[in-house]
């Protein structure tokens, strides 16, 4: 499986990393490390060394309670650095955002991926990604950034999720999208339990049935604090851990801040899948 990224295709036949570079003031764990354009797109090549082939860039955090900003504060905070990515390396660079406008002037500074939380339900942002015919991955949130984690609540949080997802995917065939440009996301610690958290891990494969690639991002996130009880910057070996499990339930691409351990714990699930086969 390959994934056209214009001047790159991904090899999805392998684990692929995506690196996170958060260039704003309070993203839950990287929030205001790279406060200007040199430092952020460092960071993206050192990423890019280490092993990521995705550079996952964010100009507004979606952690709960995160102040909203608007196109033109988060255009002004990541085109500057796309740009500067886009000149010094050869990574496909990602977009993580809802906006349609930020889409648009991201994929115009070069980046070829557009990762939504929203999976595209902002209005006009399924029109413009189609339009823009770059990969878009569509991820799971149950509720708003802002209040998602006041009370989650489902039927049956595997069901529901890939309910909501295949139609998404089915909304942006019908919109003209390429199905082999599509990705999809689960969106753990969006409007998730600790407990729908675990479940979502547990039968990651279901996801795998629709035949498009999984995006997995738990890097970090509270579900690994819950369960080892450590604050966001000791919460790397619970990371590797869900990532290692990730990988063996069929995600294909793995989002973490932490792209060098990561790549390493991947190449070892690899090789044991070479083992087998």
């Amino acid at each position: 499986m390959q994934l056209n990224c214009g001047h790159r295709l991904l090899d999805l036949s392998r684990p692929v990393v995506m690196g996170i570079l958060n260039v704003t003031p309070d993203s839950f764990s990287d929030g205001g490390a790279y406060p200007d354009t040199a430092q952020a797109a460092a960071r993206a090549r050192q990423m890019v060394e280490e092993g990521a082939e995705l550079i996952d860039v964010g100009g507004e955090s979606t952690r709960p309670g995160a102040a909203a900003v608007d196109s033109e504060t988060e255009i002004s905070r990541v085109v500057p650095v796309i740009e500067a990515i886009r000149a010094s390396c050869d990574a496909v660079i990602s977009i993580d955002t809802s906006k349609p406008e930020v889409m648009r002037a991201a994929v115009a500074a070069g980046a070829a991926f557009i990762n939504d939380v929203r999976a595209l339900r902002e209005p006009g942002a399924l029109e413009v990604a189609a339009s823009l015919e770059v990969p878009v991955c569509l991820m799971h949130m149950q509720g708003q950034p802002r209040t998602m984690q006041d009370a989650p609540d489902y039927d049956d949080v595997v069901t529901d999720v890939a309910a909501f997802l295949g139609e998404r995917v089915e909304s942006c065939c019908r919109a003209g999208m390429a199905r082999e440009r599509l990705v999809i996301d689960p969106g753990f610690g969006f409007g998730k339990t600790l407990r729908h958290n675990l479940l979502l891990l547990n039968n990651l494969h279901r996801l795998t049935e629709f035949g498009l690639p999984v995006l997995v991002g738990i890097s970090r996130k509270s579900m690994i604090g819950a369960i080892l009880d450590r604050a966001v910057d000791q919460r790397l070996y619970g990371s590797l851990a869900a990532a290692t499990i990730s990988l063996m339930k069929g995600a294909s691409i793995i989002r973490t801040h932490d792209v060098a351990p990561t790549v390493d714990a991947l190449r070892v699930v690899t090789a044991l899948g070479a083992v087998r086969k």
